[in-house]
């Protein structure tokens, strides 16, 4: 309910207070005089203060001006006898939450009491918001004590200061934005622009106009001039995700781009300089993609200054525990469900799981058990499949499908058909995705959702 510091000179009135305070569940403090009501706010003793106005020796006024400068100072409802509306307003200026006249309609006091410990409770939530927000971009959201983070965190650190442009590999899931924004959040280009560009995520007629620009009449439609991701990232840092996706042709201009340091819009005379900081992300093997011919070598030699391997999460079952409780309690706050913990159980079930979809399917599987639990996350509010039996006991079922229902055991199959069938028609049509939609008659939007949830990127030539 929240603790009420009740300061008042007069003891009778003090104890009315407190009696009705009481009664209506609130724990209760009492300052008899302004001296004692200071020390117990810089103390912070109390979620709301309930001060009378005239005291001698250091009155209402006196209290507020003594602890303005006190930090997350708790909200104060002055009290007085007089309905003065200068000392009110002075009252307000100098930081008390309301101003009540007596004699006291206790209705409204308490109204007023619960109205000042929401709005505590949300601006608390709002620091942790800020501080989420802030650690977010930072190596703070980097959570872990393996050795395989530490390594990315040392790697983030070595990077950071340096104009070195930045390759990340890892599978999807992983972190790879994480720690762009980290490299970015670390650098002196902090305080300027992090754009972040999906590159399999726009159709490969605009992905140009996308990442460079365009001038005003350079194509049917274009009727303003429009600046590109590079433009806008000037100062800052340019990420571009899943960078294996890009067109052949595009992939020779983001070539120029790097070597040159200059831009040049569509339609437009002249470059336009630049100061870009570029860090990739690809959840394929680039180096790989390059020797087959599938990603141009001179553009991945140019990308891969100083790469980073960001592991999955099955490498790093060490930190599984530290990010559950984490995302537990980002959970909890963000659907104001407060969970406890998980049971032993439900911590068996995190360890055991194989976790394909790495650090965002744990989240995501986190935040589910948070909503549905019952103030603390069990197994089965977790869902996960039951893990795989090992050793010679575990043999015979080994060879056996390791769905937990027919159900899944279907689902797993139309994955497989629409893994090879979209394979086969990217190999058709060259890796042009808008191609591939057209031959599987389904729009691109459509075909490159499906893409990433099957894991499947552009530079698989190859059907299987």
């Amino acid at each position: 309910m929240g603790k009420i510091l009740v300061v008042d000179d007069e003891r009778e009135i003090r104890r009315l207070l407190v009696d009705f305070l009481a009664s209506d569940g609130f724990e209760t403090i009492e300052a008899e005089d302004g001296e004692a009501a200071v020390d117990l706010i810089q103390k912070h003793a109390a979620d709301v203060v309930v001060l009378d106005l005239n005291m001698p020796k250091l009155d209402g006024m006196d209290v507020l001006r003594r602890t303005a400068d006190v930090p997350a100072r708790a909200p104060i409802i002055m009290l007085t006898a007089v309905d003065d509306l200068r000392t009110a307003v002075e009252a307000m200026q100098l930081g008390a939450y309301d101003y009540l006249t007596k004699p006291l309609d206790h209705t409204t006091l308490r109204h007023q009491i619960r109205r000042a410990l929401e709005r505590q409770s949300l601006l608390v939530e709002i620091d942790v918001l800020k501080t989420q927000l802030v650690q977010s971009d930072s190596l703070g959201a980097l959570i872990g004590g393996s050795r395989d983070i530490q390594d990315v965190i040392r790697r983030i650190r070595q990077v950071a200061a340096s104009t070195f442009t930045v390759l990340i590999q890892g599978e999807t899931g992983t972190g790879k934005e994480l720690v762009a924004r980290a490299i970015h959040h670390e650098s002196r280009r902090r305080d300027r622009p992090f754009i972040a560009i999906d590159c399999g995520a726009i159709p490969d007629s605009l992905i140009e106009s996308e990442l460079f620009g365009y001038e005003k009449g350079a194509f049917t439609g274009a009727d303003r001039r429009k600046e590109g991701h590079f433009t806008l990232a000037d100062g800052g840092t340019l990420f571009l995700d899943e960078v294996a996706n890009l067109p052949v042709a595009t992939q020779a201009k983001l070539l120029r781009v790097l070597q040159e340091r200059t831009v040049w819009r569509l339609g437009a005379r002249t470059p336009t300089p630049i100061d870009v900081r570029i860090v990739a992300a690809c959840n394929v093997s680039l180096e790989s993609a390059a020797k087959t011919g599938a990603f141009r070598e001179d553009l991945y030699y140019r990308l891969s200054e100083f790469p980073i391997v960001v592991p999955t999460l099955r490498a790093r079952r060490d930190d599984i525990q530290a990010l559950a409780a984490h995302f537990l309690e980002e959970a909890g706050l963000e659907l104001q469900r407060p969970v406890r913990g998980f049971t032993d159980d439900a911590s068996r079930a995190l360890l055991a799981h194989g976790w394909p979809g790495n650090v965002r399917e744990l989240r995501n599987v986190v935040r589910r058990a948070v909503l549905v639990s019952d103030g603390v996350v069990t197994a089965t509010d977790l869902a996960l499949p039951e893990a795989k039996p090992s050793g010679d006991a575990g043999a015979g079922a080994a060879a056996a499908p390791e769905f937990a229902s027919l159900k899944q055991a279907r689902d797993h199959g139309a994955a497989e058909a629409e893994r090879r069938v979209i394979r086969a028609a990217l190999l058709v049509a060259h890796g042009n995705k808008s191609e591939a939609a057209r031959l599987l008659k389904t729009d691109f939007k459509t075909l490159h959702v499906k893409m990433r949830q099957l894991g499947i990127a552009l530079s698989e030539r190859q059907p299987s």
